[in-house]
């Protein structure tokens, strides 16, 4: 059975040509080789997997070999270049400094650097992950850094850039590699499948290119584990199982419900989701990707910002035609909100869910431009169960006893209108707060509009009332904290459907309190719905105790309370000075 090698070991580039989307620093290197102008230390940084480390060996190998050819590339039958690729150079060394960081690491390395090179020109020293070195290690090491021998050129290579130390980065020349593109990436890989003889989609690469983020070893990786899984053909279903990855289909459908105003369907797919075992906030990711997507693919000047194949871009375009910006600005917003609760949220699923709600209940042209919806449409077309049990007759029974019954003043109509299903904005806290912000007389009249519309009015409780009376001192605390903080000792009492009192400690609280009661009910009848709200300022009684003033008279105040006391005196013969 022939000996298996990984495709990162087996495809790795030989030569400066052959290396993948480092194109300016390569030809900078090769022109640096030609010309003879070649820097005593070099310092390559950069991500992982971009081939730092392959372009020092590169250049290693390219600067001792004896008979290099008309391009400047290394020629491989040569002594040197045998030798290198035998593992057993001399003159080429590789030192991990994440292994070997210490100053007696160090010291014998510049004990090597006095040895001149036996086969070639140069004494070439590579340190990978150079930045693991320790500061000790690093002081050791610039003198010889600055001032080596005429034969040694050090190459360093970093992930890290910021942890080196400035003077070690003022004594070399530094190159900063770049993350790999994904159609660089793509290229490659279907280079390798057209090599390997394996059977591999456009969209399957992109996939493994995605996951890649920027990193050709990492996407070779995942390409032979893609090979393995798949048997060799690599399809887009495939290799999205496989890594774990949703399909963009439940992305599009998703969208298309946004657009329908579906909340239904919404949670459906999104418990299908969740059933499948995909990860509810990795889901909201890849919502919120795809929507940026949908963005930049209205638009030909970005179109080449979405990195796709030619298949999926069409998708994309017709999709994005039918969407408004405003809706995809205000659904990125409320998918970027729910990614930053989802990690403290005790109930992530319902973050979630609540999250594809707003976003299926946008209204792309609200003048106020918020990105939560003032009125929530109906989620279900079928009836409760309740009401499909109810009969004709006691159906036509209770609309009679409700004709009849009496209703307070506060909640007679001024005209007669379909009624409309009851509404509480309670539960939209940041469009209270901005309610509160704005003239009372305006919002006033906003709020009585709502209910000549069929809105009905919100019965007070003391629960929604606490809530309310802190959100308003909330907003209170921002102009007057000396009685938002009185506010907060207070407890405000229910005494009616739209009623409640609040005692306060002294008459001159109650002034202060009353300098803000009309802004306080006003923000009370904007968040119920209510055109009356009243409010009952009490000033508590202060019960007056009589203090003894005597010895004597606290005796006598003890024996008139408790017979035993006067026994206990007469007993011991006690007596009161």
């Amino acid at each position: 059975m022939e000996e298996y090698i990984v495709s990162a070991l087996k495809y790795r580039p030989l030569t400066f040509d052959s290396v993948v989307g480092q194109r300016t620093l390569t030809t900078t290197l090769k022109n640096a080789i030609q010309t003879g102008k070649l820097a005593h230390a070099y310092l390559f940084c950069g991500p992982r997997g971009v081939g730092k480390t392959t372009c020092a060996r590169i250049f290693a190998k390219t600067i001792n070999c004896l008979t290099p050819d008309a391009n400047g590339d290394p020629c491989g039958t040569c002594e040197s270049c045998k030798a290198f690729n035998e593992g057993r150079s001399m003159s080429i060394h590789e030192l991990d400094a994440a292994s070997n960081n210490s100053v007696d690491d160090i010291r014998e390395l510049c004990k090597q650097v006095q040895i001149p090179p036996q086969i070639g020109k140069y004494k070439v020293f590579i340190i990978d992950e150079v930045h693991m070195l320790s500061a000790s290690a690093f002081n050791a090491f610039l003198k010889t850094l600055e001032e080596p021998p005429s034969y040694v050129i050090f190459i360093l290579a970093t992930t890290e850039k910021h942890k080196i130390l400035p003077t070690i980065l003022s004594r070399c020349q530094v190159y900063d590699f770049a993350r790999m593109t994904m159609q660089g990436i793509v290229d490659h890989l279907r280079y390798i499948a057209r090599k390997e003889g394996h059977k591999a989609e456009d969209e399957a690469l992109h996939l493994i290119a995605r996951k890649a983020d920027g990193g050709m070893r990492d996407a070779l990786s995942i390409y032979d584990q893609m090979v393995a899984c798949c048997n060799g053909e690599l399809t887009a279903q495939n290799v999205s199982e496989a890594l774990g990855e949703l399909s963009l289909d439940r992305y599009f459908e998703m969208t298309d419900h946004f657009l329908k105003k579906e909340v239904q369907p919404c949670l459906i797919l999104l418990n299908d989701v969740i059933s499948e075992g995909y990860e509810g906030g990795n889901f909201m990711n890849g919502l919120a990707s795809h929507l940026r997507n949908l963005l930049v693919a209205r638009d030909k000047d970005t179109l080449p910002l979405l990195e796709a194949t030619e298949a999926i871009r069409a998708r994309y375009e017709e999709q994005a035609a039918r969407c408004n910006v405003r809706m995809l600005y205000k659904a990125l917003r409320i998918c970027n909100d729910c990614d930053n609760a989802y990690r403290s949220s005790r109930n992530k699923r319902l973050s979630l869910e609540i999250a594809l709600i707003e976003c299926a209940q946008i209204d792309p042209d609200a003048p106020d431009g918020g990105l939560r919806p003032k009125k929530i449409a109906p989620f279900f077309s079928q009836p409760m169960a309740a009401e499909r049990k109810q009969t004709p007759a006691a159906a036509s029974q209770k609309e009679q006893n409700t004709a009849a019954a009496p209703r307070p003043a506060a909640q007679q109509p001024q005209q007669a209108k379909p009624a409309a299903p009851r509404m509480r904005l309670s539960a939209l806290g940041p469009s209270m707060r901005l309610a509160t912000q704005t003239q009372a007389a305006p919002a006033q009249t906003a709020a009585t509009e709502n209910i000549q519309d069929g809105g009905e009015a919100t019965i007070l409780t003391n629960d929604e009332l606490i809530r309310l009376w802190f959100e308003f001192i909330a907003d209170l605390g921002k102009e007057d904290n000396a009685l938002a903080m009185r506010m907060q000792q207070m407890q405000p009492i229910v005494t009616g459907p739209h009623s409640f009192s609040v005692e306060v400690p002294n008459p001159q609280v109650k002034t202060y309190l009353q300098q803000v009661s009309s802004k306080l009910c006003q923000f009370l009848k904007r968040a119920l719905i209510c055109p009356t709200i009243l409010m009952d300022i009490k000033v508590a009684e202060v019960t007056k105790v009589q203090r003894s003033t005597s010895k004597k008279e606290i005796y006598r105040r003890y024996t008139q309370e408790n017979s035993a006391v006067q026994l206990l005196a007469e007993e011991f013969k006690l007596a009161i000075e």
